[in-house]
């Protein structure tokens, strides 16, 4: 029998999903990469799927296919969509049209190196697990190319996954993974969000995952596609899994519980917070401008305090009544108890230091843990009229 033959007899098969938006210049070596990484004694289907790029990525395929040597190990497909519609609902049109029991899901930039399929798809044989994540977050995972900025807020994408909605992985970020396709079989997937893992991880209950390391590699040719849009969509779809299979008449009944949980988001925003002040601060400070450093600062300020708020309101304290006169009423004192937080915050940590004489990073923790709270218990009370003990 030759190998052809034993091939076409293997009904194991993976499927490879590459989502694409003016990818010219990278996919056809993408594709040719893939080929030369194949997993052993597998049929590999990569699907590319295009957002109608107005650089013409979708063509380029067509037109490398027509020229393609097929072999019987490996086909490649392409979608052609209409828009520019969303990563996450791009993986899910190619995932509609897999037909592997094993769907690998991947950018098309080269930060995923094509050399890690085939340990993506070993890993869930040999591991007997459901999902494998490629993490840049385990030991040796590493991330290279990116700035500071960009690294800090994949970090803190990060942590509100994890914090927010329970996922005990490393990197449930990871936009590189493979997955059984029977493990998604019963679940509707909305494709809200750029992270379609991070979906999946939340609506599926006892399957067994595994994380591999791998380094990141930041694109070389081609923009990012990481923009204001994508970083609103993250906080919608972070909204909706938190909400998912909880519905309003199912309340926990435990004071304290609410009340720890409450806090605890209320701290992740915070952290939320400080990220957007650094990064507007930035921004405004020599990227787009080069306004004075402490006007740039209270652009800052102002756009933390903003969307704190935003994020309190609906996700914190499920607030969802976002009538203007109601809104601006409660933006007004939730300022100023932010402003009040601060003053205490400076108070502290000048008493600590100077009275106390503790050492000023452990001073300015605790006062920057004290003022959170007291905005936490002040805003819970009088911004949004709940009990202070729920």
């Amino acid at each position: 029998m030759q190998p052809e033959d034993t091939l076409q007899q293997n009904n194991t098969q993976v499927s490879i999903i590459i989502p694409t938006y003016n990818e010219s210049q990278n996919i056809i070596q993408i594709l040719k990469s893939i080929k030369e990484n194949l997993p052993k004694n597998f049929i590999t289907q990569a699907i590319v799927v295009d957002d109608n790029s107005p650089d013409g990525t979708g063509r380029i395929v067509d037109d490398y296919l027509k020229n393609f040597k097929k072999v019987a190990d490996y086909t490649i497909e392409v979608i052609h969509r209409k828009a520019k519609d969303g990563l996450g609902s791009a993986i899910l049109k190619g995932i509609q049209q897999a037909k592997g029991d094993m769907i690998v899901v991947m950018d098309s930039d080269f930060s995923h190196p094509p050399q890690i399929i085939p340990k993506l798809i070993e890993s869930i044989k040999k591991y007997q697990c459901d999902i494998v994540i490629a993490s840049r977050y385990i030991k040796g995972g590493k991330i290279q190319g990116w700035s500071a900025k960009r690294k800090l807020m994949s970090k803190f994408a990060t942590l509100i996954a994890k914090k927010g909605l329970g996922i005990d992985t490393k990197d449930p970020m990871s936009g590189f993974f493979a997955f059984k396709r029977n493990i998604i079989k019963e679940l509707n997937i909305d494709a809200i969000g750029y992270k379609i893992l991070l979906e999946i991880l939340v609506k599926t209950k006892g399957v067994r995952i595994k994380e591999i390391p791998y380094t990141f590699q930041n694109r070389k040719l081609g923009n990012s596609k990481l923009g204001i849009k994508t970083i609103l969509d993250y906080y919608r779809s972070v909204w909706k899994l938190y909400r998912y299979g909880k519905p309003q008449e199912i309340q926990e009944k435990r004071s304290s519980v609410k009340f720890l949980s409450k806090a605890a988001r209320f701290y992740t925003v915070g952290a939320s917070g400080f990220a957007v002040n650094y990064l507007v601060s930035l921004l405004f400070a020599g990227v787009v401008s080069d306004m004075w450093y402490l006007h740039a600062n209270i652009i800052g300020i102002i756009a933390s305090v903003t969307t704190n708020f935003i994020l309190n309101k609906a996700w914190t304290f499920g607030d969802r009544d976002f009538r203007i006169k109601k809104t601006v009423s409660q933006y007004g004192k939730f300022a100023m108890f932010s402003s009040l937080g601060a003053l205490v915050q400076l108070g502290m940590v000048y008493f600590l230091v100077d009275g106390a004489e503790l050492a000023y990073p452990l001073a300015l923790i605790l006062g920057v843990m004290t003022a959170a709270f007291g905005n936490f218990i002040l805003n819970k009370k009088y911004t949004f009229k709940e009990k202070i003990t729920e």
